[in-house]
């Protein structure tokens, strides 16, 4: 992990005045230009969508357009610093999602938290958009609002807090699990109930795993408890923890097989991993600091561990789902994100691992950016196919049509690596 100091990181923002532009992909030299592009030729486009909205997608950016959502209430492990403060970091996912998906994203940081409020000014929004990313609004709001605006809206919605993470965990679980010689009967305990938390117990529990426990600040989650409950835990405490314990993390980490954390720094302790059962998992995600760090999970005897940093091994981070599973949506003009997406996504990711698949390579590194390239062309495209195959996509792609955009993509990519990394 290359580090950088406070002052050239300010230095950098500064000299550039944020991290993205808008160019234009026409020419405006002459008169016939500006006739056809602006005045009175695009009169003509203006009608064709008028008689049709759905050419919207054929004749404008709406086809490859997204809104990053943000309220500034849970901004990349800051809290709640304010939208003006989020701003930076919606416009670095922006280019996230540009560089690795071909997508174009506008931040949207909204100056008001009120639930409702930011429901409706999306729905408002929402026509110039082919799909709107929800990013660092604290939970349980993101999810009310992601489900709200799901079921109001003609187009996808994907809360990347809970989808995402849900999405890279389960696939780092499946590589690690099959290391392992484990199955879907393996024990599994999940540290945090926030977005995250509620994301990877969704994905686990529609994947087919039957012995998952979820913890929050208060302890184990079931359908028995009373206190420190929204409709998310109670949802997920219908399919876990069926033995109905009560109890701290540490009541129920013997004979656990896999331990993942959404949480805090030091929620997981090295006594807690000595207590698992043989060839223990351990998927500290907490970011920036995980629950414990790599190579005292390892010292302790985790067979696999994993964590969100870029500077140990198997860094598990939301940028190996975004900008492939969103262009996977736009390329499918999707409707709405389904949970078979999400599942259909994290296999891909797995795959991508290959023949180098190890206890200290259970993930694809993105730092590595033909194999970023790789990684979202293959999410894209079984994105792409699960949602034609869902009934939820406009267009329905052949796989040799989805196969040949994601040739041109890979082409793209190896454009875009040249200019930027200038190799």
């Amino acid at each position: 992990m290359t580090m950088v100091d406070r002052d050239s990181v300010l230095k950098s923002h500064s000299e550039r005045k944020g991290k993205y532009e808008i160019v234009g992909k026409v020419p405006l030299e002459t008169a016939e230009d500006l006739s056809t592009y602006y005045t009175p030729g695009v009169a003509y486009v203006s009608e064709e969508i008028e008689a049709d909205k759905g050419k919207a997608y054929e004749y404008t950016t709406k086809s490859n357009t997204i809104a990053i959502i943000n309220d500034g209430t849970r901004v990349l492990g800051l809290g709640d610093v304010g939208p003006e403060a989020g701003l930076p970091v919606m416009e670095g996912k922006a280019i996230l999602f540009k560089k690795f998906g071909g997508v174009d994203a506008i931040p949207i940081c909204l100056g008001t938290k009120d639930e409702e409020e930011i429901i409706r000014i999306v729905k408002a929004l929402s026509p110039t958009f082919g799909a709107i990313n929800i990013e660092d609004i604290s939970s349980p709001k993101s999810l009310d609002i992601t489900r709200r605006l799901t079921t109001e809206l003609d187009i996808p919605v994907f809360h990347d807090d809970n989808e995402g993470s849900g999405i890279v965990a389960y696939a780092a679980l499946i590589n690690a699990l099959k290391l392992a010689g484990k199955g879907k009967s393996a024990r599994i305990l999940i540290n945090g109930a926030g977005a995250a938390g509620i994301g990877i117990t969704r994905q686990l529990t529609a994947a087919g795993f039957t012995d998952i426990v979820v913890f929050d600040t208060r302890g184990a989650i079931h359908s028995g408890r009373a206190e420190g409950m929204n409709g998310y835990k109670i949802e997920i405490a219908g399919s876990t923890n069926r033995e109905k314990r009560s109890g701290g993390l540490s009541d129920f980490t013997k004979g656990a097989d896999v331990l993942i954390g959404f949480s805090a720094r030091g929620a997981f302790t090295p006594d807690m991993i000595r207590q698992m059962n043989e060839k223990p998992i351990v998927f500290a995600l907490a970011n920036p600091e995980p629950e414990i760090d790599y190579k005292e999970a390892i010292d302790a005897g985790a067979f696999i561990a994993a964590t969100g940093r870029s500077d140990r091994p198997n860094q598990v981070n939301n940028m190996l789902a975004f900008p492939g599973f969103m262009r996977g949506l736009l390329d499918s003009r999707a409707k709405a994100v389904r949970p078979e997406m999400l599942t259909a996504a994290a296999l891909a990711i797995s795959r991508c691992v290959g023949r180098r698949l190890g206890r200290e390579y259970i993930m694809p590194s993105f730092t590595d950016h033909k194999m970023a390239a790789k990684v979202a062309v293959a999410v894209a495209e079984a994105v792409a196919l699960k949602a034609s195959e869902l009934g939820v996509a406009r267009v329905n792609p052949s796989r040799g049509e989805v196969e040949a955009h994601t040739k041109a993509l890979l082409k793209r990519y190896a454009k875009i690596e040249k200019k930027v990394v200038g190799r």
